[in-house]
């Protein structure tokens, strides 16, 4: 077992992508925030108001059930957080992970993918609601996130 972790979850294979290749590149241990219910393409039609990533997105107490047990974080140092940025911020199945488990004294690190938007606001976001994390400055991984999760690790 490494002493870093990364766990992510992705709707569409992207951010897993990047998450794997920067698993592999740290060496870290990699932990997939899988939903209980997978999304389907309707449950991801942003444009339906009535779409249930919609409806979880704009309930912020919305905590959508984990289809994978947590890992146990006890050995663990250091936690990159991947995720693709909806409405702004990360998915609520991010926030069902930060919520179920024991992060203190870990470094956390979030990274994001996205066709548009930066990841500052996430980051902000993620900082308010959990504000007791002691939280890294992240990045936006599109591509070439290997080098940069290299240079996080060392701080």
């Amino acid at each position: 077992m490494s002493n870093i972790l990364v766990a992510y979850f992705s709707a569409g294979g992207v951010t897993a992508k990047a998450a794997q290749e920067m698993a592999a590149a740290i060496g870290a241990d990699l932990y997939e925030i899988a939903p209980a219910e997978p999304y389907t393409a309707a449950d991801l039609d942003w444009t339906d108001k009535k779409s249930r990533t919609t409806r979880e997105m704009t309930d912020p107490a919305s905590r959508p059930a984990l289809g994978v047990p947590l890992p146990d974080l006890s050995g663990y140092d250091t936690v990159f957080v991947g995720f693709p940025i909806w409405w702004g911020v990360e998915p609520r199945a991010v926030d069902t992970f930060l919520d179920g488990g024991n992060f203190a004294g870990k470094r956390m690190i979030p990274f994001a993918t996205s066709g548009g938007s930066g990841i500052a606001h996430a980051e902000g976001h993620l900082r308010q609601l959990y504000p007791g994390l002691d939280w890294s400055a992240g990045r936006l991984v599109n591509r070439g996130g290997t080098d940069w999760a290299r240079s996080a690790v060392k701080g």
